[in-house]
This record gives C-alpha cells, sequence and structure tokens, in this order.
C-alpha cells in the first residue's frame, strides 16, 4: 500500500505547539508505517512554491480560498498525482464524529453564530470607513446563521446542551464540510488526480448524526466512538493521540514573503484591493508579529494566513477582472 505525508520545509526546526497543533505528525508518521510496512512517501513543499500556489489554487476554485491550506494541498496533489490516479482521504470525520474544538468549548456553544469564525473583527479592520458603512457584514451573517439554525432538525426530549450541541454539528456539516470537500474537490481534480473521502458517505453521516454525544465523546475523549471502532486495527497510543488538523507551516520565511508580496501589492496605486481596504490598516498588521492572536478563521488562519488570503483577494479580483462597486 502506498501512503502519502505532508510537511513542509524546515517544519521541524521551527515547529511551535499549541491547543490546534499539540505536537509535530512526523514521529507518528514513522510509527504507522512502520507497523503497517506501507510504501511511504513523505511530500515537503518548500516555502516559496508554498507562496507561489496561492495564486493557482485561486485559478483552481475560482475563488479566493484558505489560502496556503488551499496553495499546499494543490501542490500535494500534483505529488501524487505523478505516480497515481486515485487517492482517499479523510475529510469529514471531525464534522461527523465531533473532532472540532467547537463542539466543546463553552465560547462556541454561548455565540450565536458560526462557531469557526466567530473573529469578523480581524477581517473588518482592513476595510475602508466607507466600505464598511456600505455593506452589511454583520447583518449579513446573523441572517445567514439564523436561517440556519431554524433548518435544524429537533429531537424531542433533547436538553439544551445536547440541543445545542446539534445545532452546532448541522452548521458544520452544511457549512464547514462543504468548505473542506469543495476545496479537496477542486484542488485534487486541478491537479488529475481523484481524491475520494469515505467519511463523507451520506449513510455515515445520517446514521451518526443521531449516536448520542455521550457514545461519540465517551468519558470526554474526542471522537472516541470512531477511535473504538478500530481498537483491532491500529496501534494503541497513535489511536489515542489527541488530535492534530492539517499541518501549517512554522517557518517564519513563509510570512516574510507573503509579507513582502502584500507590502508590494498594495503600493501599487491601481491594485484593485485598495478600492475597499485601508492601506494603513495593512500596513501596520506586515508589521505587527503573526500571534495576533485567535485564527481568524477555522483552527490554522492566523496573521501569514491573513495576508495570504489578501493576496489572493487582490489576485482574484484582478485575473477576473471584478469591480467593486
Amino acid at each position: 500500500m502506498n501512503t502519502f505525508s505532508f510537511d513542509y520545509t524546515d517544519n521541524d526546526k521551527f515547529f511551535k505547539s499549541n491547543s490546534f497543533q499539540p505536537e509535530a505528525d512526523r514521529p507518528w508518521v514513522d510509527k504507522m508505517v512502520k507497523q503497517f510496512n506501507t510504501k511511504h512517501h513523505y511530500l515537503v513543499c518548500d516555502i516559496a512554491t508554498l507562496a507561489d500556489n496561492l495564486y493557482d489554487a485561486v485559478r483552481a476554485k475560482d475563488l479566493p480560498g484558505m489560502a496556503d491550506v488551499d496553495s499546499s494541498l494543490l501542490f500535494f496533489c500534483k505529488e501524487v498525482k505523478k505516480d497515481f490516479k486515485v487517492a482517499l482521504s479523510g475529510e469529514c470525520a471531525d464534522e461527523i464524529f465531533g473532532g472540532y474544538p467547537w463542539f466543546h468549548n463553552k465560547e462556541a456553544f454561548d455565540t450565536p453564530t458560526f462557531p469557526w469564525s466567530r473573529n469578523t473583527e480581524t477581517r473588518k479592520m482592513f476595510l475602508t470607513d466607507d466600505f464598511s458603512n456600505s455593506v452589511s457584514i454583520d447583518e449579513h451573517i446573523k441572517m445567514k446563521y439564523e436561517k440556519s439554525i431554524q433548518q435544524v432538525p429537533k429531537l424531542e426530549g433533547e436538553n439544551p446542551t445536547e440541543a445545542r450541541r446539534r445545532e452546532i454539528a448541522y452548521l458544520n456539516i452544511k457549512w464547514f464540510m462543504t468548505t473542506l470537500l469543495d476545496r479537496k474537490d477542486r484542488m485534487s481534480m486541478n491537479a488529475g488526480l481523484e481524491a475520494r473521502v469515505p467519511y463523507a458517505d451520506h449513510r455515515i453521516l445520517e446514521y451518526v448524526f443521531n449516536i448520542p454525544w455521550e457514545m461519540k465523546c465517551k468519558d470526554g475523549l474526542v471522537k472516541s466512538l470512531l477511535r473504538d471502532s478500530s481498537t483491532d486495527l491500529l496501534p494503541h497510543d497513535l489511536l489515542y493521540r489527541k488530535k492534530s488538523p492539517y499541518p501549517k507551516t512554522h517557518n517564519p520565511l513563509y510570512e516574510k514573503i507573503v509579507g513582502e508580496r502584500l507590502r508590494d501589492v498594495i503600493s501599487n496605486p491601481n491594485a484593485p484591493i485598495l478600492s475597499f481596504i485601508d492601506k494603513k490598516a495593512v500596513t501596520n498588521f506586515i508589521d505587527t508579529p503573526s500571534d495576533y492572536g485567535k485564527p481568524f478563521f477555522g483552527q490554522l488562519m492566523a496573521g501569514p494566513q491573513l495576508m495570504a488570503y489578501l493576496l489572493q483577494v487582490n489576485y482574484w479580483l484582478d485575473y477576473y477582472k471584478i469591480e467593486i462597486v
């Protein structure tokens, strides 16, 4: 069996543990390869390629996307496609079995909005006053959220905590999971690779949706139901390892590259993004260390990714000749 793992140049030197990525993947990859004697391929993306692929990813998606989370996947899919046409991937397990932090933390339960993007102020601070006053961002988000909540199936007799958890699960399936599936489909097919996602099988989703939370997260263990189903297949310490998401680069060179490119963009008076962003605010952000607080989207989209996203937005406006009126 051929297996693949993804990493970035010098991640071993710069990796820093955090609540979202508690430890590096490589030791666990090595353990898995040894256990199953697979023909393993360690795919490593260099930092310049990661930044360059931001624009290819926009064309693959026809929209700005998840910055280097998209561009790296596009690179990795191209590498896999050199020798293979079809691959299996694990998207959707977290949405279905409750793996994300917002299934568990109090803030997500108490905040009436999409739990993976509560921090909208980070993005709005880049908008010019005129543009910000002309659009109703918060009202639009609220409208989409409330409409989605109204569609959540109800279970008679469910207590308020579990009813809210069901809402979060539904939002994940209808919004977050859709985003990831679109990402996987767009990036893989652009590379000519057919990536199949068995966890997205509607029969699994429909069955697991109504399984009680105390079974999905037995004794507080994230995705315990999924883990327990594989106790006779996988090494115990690997199976019960704390969840770690899709890898991102920790190399400071990436932030340096995207920061310099974004600075070049906003120094061009004809840059389309300047029609609605505050140049001074963006400049100040580039000059500020990346660890400004919480991710602005999901688990991985922090400072460098936000700069990369702005690069994607500008490229999208320019490439598709879109005008902001």
